[in-house]
């Protein structure tokens, strides 16, 4: 051991208990920081499923895999900070004795070829990541860059210790072979022998690397030891925790049903609910869960629920990533004040500290911080525009790597300015009046619910208080019922039921809105009342049927949804499926045959909450097949489909800044050329139809470019007389491709095959 082993040891050892200190400091500091959110006692278990989640998550990298040129980079580089961890720990030893090992494990050649990959992947990984983080800079893709409003001097930060951590194992590796250390296999050491060769025998060489290797870390250590906000560096930590505790223990994404309204840990009762005491939504950056400040200190700034937002992709200013990450600032700036104990009311005024001197020792920074209002235009932490720009397509919660639930946050942030501060757009005003008088967001007469019917060639039936044999209740929804475009969705469902024979009921003027545009502005109040009301009409028409007889049919994705997900919170329990998995199951099982085909190019709009909140991809793109026309796939499809702009309640507000997103969507829905542009919700169609008006007027789009659901592309080859010459000669017969379908051959994701406009490169 000379003098330079001393020297550098003792500066290792002497940094390195000062940063460890400060790391586990720190991590103390998190903890007693994230429980100043409210209690949530649903994240507690069960263990085992929440477990397997995270296990599949983290080893298997299912969500950051996502991004197809970014998941097995990332993956390289998180095994290898996990179990590299093994080679910087033995660099406390080398760094003093140049041939020490870990004892048994320097000896094993398997041992050696671990962290051998480990440092090459490493390698490898970090420079993929910094090539992607310099190939979508916003200095070349402006605002589109999913990295716009990320933290860049962090972030080459954190890239210059991971290859310097990397190059520093390869470089202990090779300078020990060429001390000749060990004899490990060529093939164990792939990299760092040929490396070795061309080094010096030098024992103060193989020092110089370990010093390099541990001074990297321990800078690391010091400088996110003094940043707690630096997700990019302690998402290594805290993703493990987000992702255990995330709202779904099945695995599922934080989408279908809202995460009801809580307080005090348990869920809001709004009947014996006191303003003075229970929180209404979220008005303080302490009302959010301690879930919630998890999430905003896990956050990442890797820009993927941004570069999937529709509101930051048409100019307007809401960014999921900067919305998280201006919360997670003032949470961090806030927690001092909080920490000592205190506490603002209503108005602002501290009932929480006491005394002439009640800040001494509380940062000033910290204080200042806490007058400040959580929502508001002047010098508000989330400016009004970026709540309300939300359509809660859930694409960011989709796409996020860590589970951040950014949705439930929006929401929770929206049911307090509406229920307590009554700050919201003023559009809503009317939305909400004809919801509470009239049942409908249209505020028309419930008399009218059945007007869809009087052109019809047979009867609808009524529910007249008994099901008798009916098999279905068809959920008609107030777009179905009352908006002109969307009646003829509901004509072509009840024709289509009528001509399969199925046994279906309507309630007419029993029938009123499930609430859910009330829920997503953030009127809880409201959306109780018609939910709490509807359910009890339901359940008193399945009375005396078990749950899986109590079947509901519906048009409307957002219907679908509330039905499904949230009913059951309140009692109500159905089997409710949308009209395209009926429809779809009446064509597999021959009840509708297609005998005629639509031979047009037709390209399909997944509704937000019919598939990213519910899963329904396949039968929808199974139907536009049946109906013979020739499916075109847009760039954003599936899960990566953009939002027409209604969800959230935007439908009811006015679209003032930037492009509208109907726009933009029959924009990239007219770059496949279709003839038609095909959809499964009332509140698409209308928008899209909107939108390819806009692009007519315009002379952007061709007038024979229309707007329709699915159902009634089935009908139209249901219904229309076969037209021969329209088949090639040679084609497969529809019933041919009916059994294909019903064996399973034909039923091929749309996103394996390609069927039009390739997806963008950065989505592959």
């Amino acid at each position: 051991m000379g003098a330079v082993q001393l020297t550098l040891g003792g500066i290792s050892v002497l940094l390195g208990v000062v940063a460890w200190g400060m790391f586990f400091a720190t991590i103390a500091r998190f903890v007693r920081v994230i429980r100043l959110g409210q209690p949530d006692s649903t994240r507690n278990g069960p263990f085992i499923p929440r477990m397997k989640t995270l296990i599949k998550e983290f080893a298997a990298h299912t969500r950051m895999n996502k991004v197809k040129s970014v998941g097995p980079a990332h993956w390289l580089v998180m095994w290898g900070f996990l179990l590299g961890s093994l080679a910087l720990f033995e660099a406390y030893g080398e760094v003093f004795v140049p041939t020490w090992g870990w004892p048994i494990l320097d000896d094993w050649s398997l041992f050696q070829l671990l962290m051998e990959l480990l440092g090459v992947g490493t390698i490898v990984g970090i420079v993929v990541l910094i090539w992607v983080r310099q190939k979508n800079h916003p200095r070349r893709a402006d605002r589109q860059s999913r990295f716009q409003g990320s933290n860049f001097k962090w972030a080459y930060f954190i890239e210059a210790v991971v290859l310097i951590e990397g190059i520093g194992i390869i470089g202990v590796r090779a300078a020990k072979s060429a001390l000749n250390v060990h004899e490990t296999p060529i093939w164990a050491a792939f990299v760092s022998h040929p490396i070795g060769e061309l080094l010096p025998a030098s024992p103060n060489l193989v020092s110089v690397f370990a010093f390099v290797k541990l001074m990297s870390a321990t800078i690391w250590l010091i400088v996110i030891a003094r940043t707690m906000t630096m997700g990019i560096a302690w998402h290594r930590f805290s993703a493990f925790f987000n992702i255990y505790f995330k709202r779904e223990d099945d695995g599922g994404v934080a989408l279908g049903a809202l995460k009801p309204m809580m307080s005090n840990g348990k869920v809001l009762d709004l009947e014996e609910a006191d303003p003075d005491e229970d929180t209404f939504g979220v008005g303080k950056i302490e009302d959010f869960s301690w879930k919630g400040w998890l999430d905003f200190s896990t956050c990442t700034e890797c820009g993927r629920c941004q570069s999937q937002c529709p509101a930051w992709n048409t100019g307007k200013p809401l960014s999921p990533k900067l919305l998280i990450t201006q919360l997670r600032d003032h949470a961090y700036a806030k927690a001092p004040y909080l920490l000592a104990g205190g506490k603002r009311d209503m108005a602002g005024d501290e009932i929480g500290l006491s005394g002439d001197n009640m800040y001494a020792g509380i940062d000033v920074l910290a204080i200042a911080e806490s007058q400040k209002a959580l929502i508001g235009d002047d010098g508000g932490v989330i400016d009004p525009e970026v709540l309300w720009s939300c359509t809660s397509c859930g694409a960011c919660v989709e796409q996020c790597p860590v589970d951040i639930e950014h949705v439930d946050h929006i929401v929770d942030m929206r049911r307090y300015q509406v229920m307590i501060e009554s700050a919201f757009p003023s559009e809503l005003n009317g939305m909400f009046k004809n919801l509470e008088n009239k049942g409908n967001p249209w505020g028309q007469n419930a008399k009218d619910r059945l007007a869809w019917t009087e052109d019809l060639d047979f009867e609808v039936p009524v529910f007249d208080g008994d099901l008798g044999d009916t098999e279905y209740l068809f959920w008609v929804g107030c777009a179905g019922a009352f908006e002109d475009r969307a009646k003829k969705t509901t004509r072509a469902v009840a024709e289509l039921l009528h001509i399969a024979g199925v046994k279906y009921t309507v309630l007419g003027s029993e029938e009123s809105c499930t609430g859910d545009p009330a829920r997503r502005a953030g009127n809880e109040f409201l959306f109780q009342m018609l939910a709490q009301q509807n359910v009890e009409i339901l359940n008193s028409v399945f009375e005396g049927r078990e749950r899986k007889a109590r079947k509901v049919v519906v048009t409307c994705a957002h219907c679908f949804n509330t039905l499904a997900n949230e009913y059951p919170e309140l009692g109500g329990q159905f089997d409710v499926v949308h009209h395209t998995q009926l429809l779809n199951r009446l064509v597999r099982e021959k009840h509708l045959t297609p005998v005629a085909p639509v031979a047009e190019d037709v390209t399909y709009h997944d509704p937000c909450y019919l598939g990213r909140h519910n899963k329904v991809y396949d039968a929808p793109r199974e139907l536009v097949g049946a109906s013979g026309a020739q499916l075109r796939e847009m760039p954003r499809h599936g899960d990566r489909s953009m939002c027409c702009g209604a969800g959230g309640a935007r439908m009811w507000m006015e679209e003032k800044i930037g492009k509208r997103i109907n726009v933009e969507r029959v924009d990239e829905a007219l770059g496949t050329a279709p003839s038609k542009i095909a959809t499964g919700c009332p509140f698409c169609r209308v928008m899209l139809t909107d939108g390819v008006t806009a692009r007519q007027s315009d002379g952007q789009a061709s007038e024979k470019v229309e707007v329709v659901d699915v159902a009634q592309l089935l009908l139209t080859a249901v219904k229309r007389k076969p037209e021969p010459q329209l088949v090639p000669a040679g084609a497969p017969s529809l019933d041919a491709v009916s059994d294909a379908e019903l064996d399973g051959k034909a039923d091929v994701p749309t996103d394996e095959t390609a069927t039009g406009t390739p997806l963008p490169e950065e989505d592959k």
